[in-house]
């Protein structure tokens, strides 16, 4: 009799234990449950703002397209060396000649020798040799200028580009004007523009590198920005950069910063975080150059964390909660006579 007694105290035993880890489980997968909720939410507004953000590169290519201005007048050409003419005397056809402009910026007329013409348009020189001639040789010439050749004011579009490459300069252009000529940036495009100025006369092949933001200048219209463009300039427009991320997210690897990507997007695009990942204490890992990281920890239920932009090579970890992995972990078994509990790691289950 005592033995049937102890019997179904012990079983009695198990089973207040069991419902008692049962509530405390439920309790604390209720606490959880509510901070997942919330973070829920907020990846659902991640993920809608990443959909947006995918057809940006197609409206800022529209933008970029629309807000170019081709000039077709060539008398805007500012004439260089290497450039090939042909120069009409219409009152005289026998003065009418085919010469290329010399290194230091001449061509060698009939009659009248060496003319300068570098820097000038073609128009400034037609009226410039006509003064020539009018001087000297003939009452009231018409001097005509077409260049067959424009070597010295070609530009050079490189990096994400539709169409990279070099093209000619036949007239004047804004940066806006020449980034259309590659017809659009692609997908992988950063967030800058660099346009590298050669240095004339100088030992440096390269004198000045301008930094241009490619948001304000395209999207927000910025006409400061939109710089003029001289013969030689290059236009480079790079690539935009990887951050990693791992730990307790769904998809951890290497992603591609498209455009502005903020630490939200940037889980988001690793496919959010596992229903046991602590958002409360996220670590970014920087590296500031010179070998130099800097290490910050970030709550991404706080506004300032949502919109931290991403820089290139920005590594992003996402801690396991203790009491996450424990409330996501808990196995228990009911059945007769009584009911197992166990546990098993989430993190392994991935």
């Amino acid at each position: 009799m005592k033995s049937s007694i102890k019997m179904h105290t012990n079983m009695y035993g198990r089973c207040f234990l069991t419902m008692g880890a049962l509530l405390a489980l439920m309790a604390l997968s209720a606490c959880i449950s509510a901070k997942q909720q919330k973070m829920e939410r907020v990846m659902a507004q991640s993920h809608s703002e990443r959909v947006v953000k995918e057809g940006e590169i197609e409206d800022l290519n529209a933008k970029l397209l629309a807000g170019a201005e081709f000039s077709t007048d060539p008398g805007d050409y500012l004439l260089g060396p290497g450039d090939l003419l042909q120069v009409t005397v219409f009152e005289a056809e026998e003065l009418a000649t085919t010469v290329r402009v010399s290194s230091r910026g001449y061509i060698t007329l009939p009659l009248l020798g060496q003319v300068a013409v570098e820097g000038l348009s073609a128009r400034e020189a037609e009226i410039y040799i006509e003064e020539r001639y009018r001087r000297d040789y003939i009452k009231n010439p018409h001097v005509s200028i077409f260049v067959e050749e424009h070597i010295s004011q070609r530009i050079t579009l490189v990096g994400q580009f539709q169409k990279p490459g070099t093209y000619d300069y036949p007239s004047k252009k804004k940066l806006l004007d020449v980034m259309a000529l590659g017809e659009g940036l692609t997908k992988n495009a950063g967030r800058t523009a660099q346009v590298r100025r050669s240095g004339k006369g100088t030992e440096k092949p390269v004198s000045e590198t301008i930094i241009i933001d490619l948001d304000r200048l395209i999207r927000k219209g910025e006409d400061a920005l939109n710089i003029d463009i001289n013969g030689g300039d290059v236009v480079f427009v790079p690539e935009a950069g990887t951050f990693f991320i791992t730990g307790a997210v769904r998809k951890p690897g290497a992603y591609p910063i498209q455009q502005k990507t903020l630490l939200l997007e940037a889980i988001g695009a690793a496919g959010g975080l596992e229903p046991y990942a602590d958002a409360e204490q996220l670590i970014l890992i920087r590296h500031i150059g010179d070998g130099e990281r800097e290490v910050k920890e970030l709550d991404l239920s706080e506004i300032v964390s949502q919109q931290m932009v991403i820089n290139d090579r920005d590594v992003i970890f996402a801690r396991a909660s203790a009491w996450g992995k424990l409330a996501h972990g808990f196995r228990i078994n009911v059945g007769i006579p009584g009911a197992n509990i166990g546990y098993v790691d989430p993190e392994t289950e991935r």
